[in-house]
């Protein structure tokens, strides 16, 4: 096979996939800023934010598999989250300041809201977020006086449970789409409840097929003026690089077809798609709920090529690795 297409060898450390077990107290930026010293590259970024207070699977890509960020951004998400009755505050988590309180709900009040926030709803980011307004993050436009205006935006809820009651903490179960605030969430249960709430503890359990289970944790994440040499020499050794490979792919929900070498050279120089594609037959290890019918990732052996996408009737290249 033509070098530029063999597959990294994982001692390279350079381009892969890496599930990693974020803490909470950490931003997902230190967690980046870690693994990249580690790794020794500043290719390196993640396909999803976890806030400050908030832990689980953060899930890195580096390298060249930084390609396929866009494919991992739109992932269906799980997470188990808990809720704090009676107080709000401004950044809807336990790093903010008290902005309301009201009395508690009861158990089954709860458990008879959670229904109207299921399938597809319209949900407020909050106003503490990365979201952009007029050019700047609500973040920054909250921080210095100014009250952005969020506007709501189509969500997928697509099971939303009530794990356990424990007033004025209640525990939630969550599977939704990609950009569901799990905080706005929480405070607009609340308000259907007649109370007030924040969520004070989230943990993201999974993203499409993959696990929290399977990730691994850095036991230290020191700040950058207690770090040594030696702790990034142990994060080093912590760290699992996988490379992107057909169980991957299909945990994303993308199909994957095999090519010869010969078709590879064909795709190098990004020639019509049709003649590859027709007549092949799609292969697929499990189909997440947000599958891709119109992507098709194509491998040779053991090594992604590229992933091409159907617009409009034709096959077009997604990115070529």
């Amino acid at each position: 096979m033509n070098d530029n297409f063999a597959p990294l060898r994982l001692c390279e450390r350079k381009s892969g996939i890496i599930f990693f077990n974020k803490k909470s107290g950490i931003t997902s930026f230190d967690a980046l800023r870690d693994i990249k010293r580690a790794l020794g590259t500043g290719k390196v970024g993640h396909t999803g934010t976890l806030d400050k207070f908030a832990r689980g699977l953060l899930i890195i890509l580096t390298g060249k598999a930084l390609k396929l960020s866009q494919w991992f951004t739109n992932c269906d998400k799980q997470y188990i989250g808990k809720i704090h009755f009676g107080i709000e505050t401004d950044t809807l988590d336990p790093e903010g300041e008290t902005v309301a309180k009201a009395d508690l709900p009861s158990r089954e009040k709860v458990q008879q809201v959670l229904n109207q926030f299921t399938g597809n709803i319209l949900q407020e980011p909050p106003v503490f977020s990365a979201i952009h307004v007029n050019g700047k993050r609500a973040s920054d436009l909250t921080r210095s006086g100014q009250i952005p205006q969020m506007k709501k935006r189509p969500v997928t809820i697509y099971e939303l449970k009530l794990l356990n009651w424990d007033p004025p903490f209640a525990e939630i179960f969550v599977h939704c789409s990609s950009g569901t605030y799990i905080r706005s969430l929480a405070r607009d249960i609340a308000i259907a409840a007649d109370t007030r709430a924040h969520l004070c503890e989230l943990t993201r359990t999974q993203v499409a097929g993959f696990k929290l289970d399977d990730s691994f944790t850095h036991a230290k994440a020191p700040r950058r003026q207690e770090r040594k040499e030696e702790e990034v020499r142990n994060m080093n050794e912590d760290i699992s690089l996988q490379l992107i490979n057909k169980s991957v792919i299909s945990k994303l929900g993308i199909k994957y077809i095999e090519v010869s070498q010969e078709e590879v050279q064909y795709i190098l120089h990004g020639k019509p798609l049709d003649k590859i594609l027709n007549n092949k037959t799609f292969a697929s290890l499990r189909l997440c709920v947000n599958s891709s019918p119109n992507t098709i990732a194509i491998f040779c052996d053991e090594t992604l090529v590229a992933i091409v996408e159907n617009k409009d009737g034709k096959w077009k290249y997604g990115c070529v690795m």
